[in-house]
Order: structure tokens, then sequence, then C-alpha cells
């Protein structure tokens, strides 16, 4: 397996990054010690919306549940009368995630699970669909026909699909599985949530009233966190993926990845806490072959805080990599960090090695 790797190490301050079922920032225990956490999903998702606002030709999936008005929408560009289009569309959402039939009864055209399609997949498959509904055709031909008519499209506009992949339940031939790679982040060191408590005025309570107009409370955390990504090239550029795009556009692609998986920050209470900072430190490497594998066990004895907490972790992290290329002959072919290089340099280097 042809590899990109990020080891990324990063401190906010006083966050809710990732919140939990009951709205605390997200936890977890390693190396015996309670540590904060971001989930890989969360960072994911900014990821996504960064690689989206950097290259939205390429990266142009949405996930969504509200699949059949853009299917309905599509046929009616290809000449389908609107009844039609929308029954139609109806069928191949259901037939790909189930349609949702209480909410159909109150006015929504919606499926029961999210569905990650691009633009250029929707309209080859209204295109598809189009040319064979004179014939009336049967329900399964049509599924037959939605099927192939997304592998034709090819992911020319869903890196975003190809990296993140897609699960389909009833088609596994239009399941993908993810060329990329995340872990959850987790903090170097022991971390405990703390409690805001907070109270607001009532701009239009009188003068002789105390008191607020409202109080509450939030949990937050803060601290610095190390998080491994990873891309796999061989299936990036396989058949199933982005084997269709040119060299040039392989190239975007992966120069957006680097940029939004360095930079992307989960935006959660960002009015309240904008937690927004750059990386301390960023390890990146290409391995011709090999496994993914994190640097986390670097960590597994938690940073003590005697002078701040980024500078002993990246000492930690490089000691980590060091005695691991020695001991299991770990060799990259390439390696480089910023701050040692700037942002620019880095993801020239690194592209310039695999693309």
């Amino acid at each position: 397996m042809k590899l990109i790797e990020l080891h990324i190490l990063q401190s906010f301050p006083v966050s809710c990054l990732n919140r939990d079922d009951v709205g605390a920032p997200k936890t977890a225990v390693f190396g015996g010690v309670n540590r904060a956490r971001i989930s890989s999903q969360c960072l994911k998702r900014a990821v996504r919306e960064q690689a989206q606002a950097t290259s939205p030709e390429l990266f142009a999936g949405n996930r969504s549940r509200l699949i059949i008005n853009p299917l309905a929408e599509a046929l009616k560009q290809y000449g389908v009368l609107d009844e039609k289009a929308t029954e139609v569309a109806k069928q191949i959402g259901d037939y790909l995630a189930t349609t949702d039939k209480k909410a159909e009864k109150n006015g929504e055209l919606k499926v029961k699970t999210l569905m990650f399609l691009s633009p250029a997949e929707i309209d080859i498959v209204a295109k598809t669909l189009a040319d064979i509904l004179a014939a009336d055709p049967k329900a399964k031909e049509l599924e037959k026909a939605v099927a192939k008519a997304c592998k034709s499209a090819a992911l020319k506009d869903a890196a975003d699909i190809a990296i993140f992949g897609r699960m389909v339940a009833s088609d596994h031939s239009l399941t993908l599985e993810g060329a990329g790679l995340f872990s959850h982040a987790l903090s170097t060191h022991k971390a405990a949530n703390d409690i805001d408590f907070f109270s607001a005025v009532d701009d239009l309570q009188g003068t002789e009233e105390a008191g607020a107009g409202m109080t509450g409370i939030l949990e937050f955390n803060s601290g610095t966190f190390y998080h491994y990504a990873g891309l796999n090239l061989d299936l990036l550029v396989d058949k199933d993926h982005l084997e269709v795009l040119s060299s040039e556009d392989l190239k975007n692609v992966v120069d957006t990845f680097l940029r939004a998986t360095i930079l992307a920050v989960p935006s959660a209470r960002k009015n309240s806490m904008n937690a927004n900072t750059l990386p301390g430190y960023v390890l990146g490497l290409v391995k011709e072959t090999g496994q993914p594998l994190q640097l986390i066990n670097a960590f597994e004895n938690p940073v003590p805080n005697k002078s701040g907490l980024m500078d002993d972790s990246i000492a930690r992290l490089k000691h980590h990599h060091d005695q691991l290329k020695k001991t299991w002959g770990i060799k990259p072919s390439v390696e480089a960090s910023i701050p040692d290089k700037s942002l620019d340099v880095f993801c020239k280097e690194i592209i310039s090695h695999v693309v």
C-alpha cells in the first residue's frame, strides 16, 4: 500500500469542538488516564467542508437524505414530465436508501439513510433513465440502470466520495471503501472537562429588578491534540475511484486533501468559543509499502505539564518516530515537516513524489 501519512499536533484553547450526547466535550481513556477527544467523524466533516470550499469542482459530493427532489429536477431537464419525474425519482430513492413514508405524509420527500452522491452521478442517472423511460421499463431494469450509470460517472467530480467512502446497503456494487484513514484526535496529556457558568442580561428588564434574564452552564476543555490522517494512494487511483482523472487533477486532489486536513478545524460553538488555531507541528510521510501507522503511542505515558505542552509533545513524537524507524526498519521515501518547511513547500514536496 502506497501511503501519504500526516501526523498533526495542535493546541486548542477553551472549546467544545466535538460534543457527546449531553453536550459535553468528548473524552477517552488512554494510557490509563482521561484524555480530551475529537472523533474522526467530526474531523472528517471539517476536512470535507474545507476541501469543498477549496476545490468545489473536484469535491462536489453531497451526503443527504434529500436526494429525491434533485433526481426529479435532473430528470425534468432531460424531458421527463413533472409527475413522471417525481414518481421515478421516488422509486430510485427507495431503491438506494428506502423512502421515508412518515416524512412523505408530512409533505417531505426524503429517504431513511444518508446517501452520498455527486452532481455528475445524478446527472448521468437522470440522462440514462430518461433515455429508457419511453420503453416503459420494469422496476428492476431501472435499478440496474441506476447502478450502471453511477459507475459510468466515475467520480470525476467526487474526490470526497473516493476519499471518505460510501456505503449503499441495497446495492453493494455502489459501496466504495474510502481511500482516507483518520484517527480520533486525543490530547497528548491528561485532560478534564470544566464547567462554564454563564448568565445573560435582559435588555428590557427594569433597573429596579435584580437578577439575570437567564443562566446556564456549558462544558469545555482545552489541550494539545495528536491526530493521524492517511491517504491510500493505490486505492485512490484505482478504476472505481479516481482513475478517470488527469494527472493534473489528481495533483489538485492530493494538494487539497493535504491542505484541508492540516487547516480544517471543527466549527462547533465558533461564536462563543472560537478555537481556530493552526497546528504547532506536522510530520508528513510518503511510504511506498507498509501499513497505516499512527504515532499515538508516543503519548501513552501522558506528557506532564511542566513548561507548556506543545514543545514536549513535538519532542516525544520525533523520538518515538525515530525509534520505530530504527526498530522496525520503516523507511519513508519522503519525510517533511511544518514549521521546518512552509505549507506550500511541504505540499509541493509531498505531491512531487506521489503523482
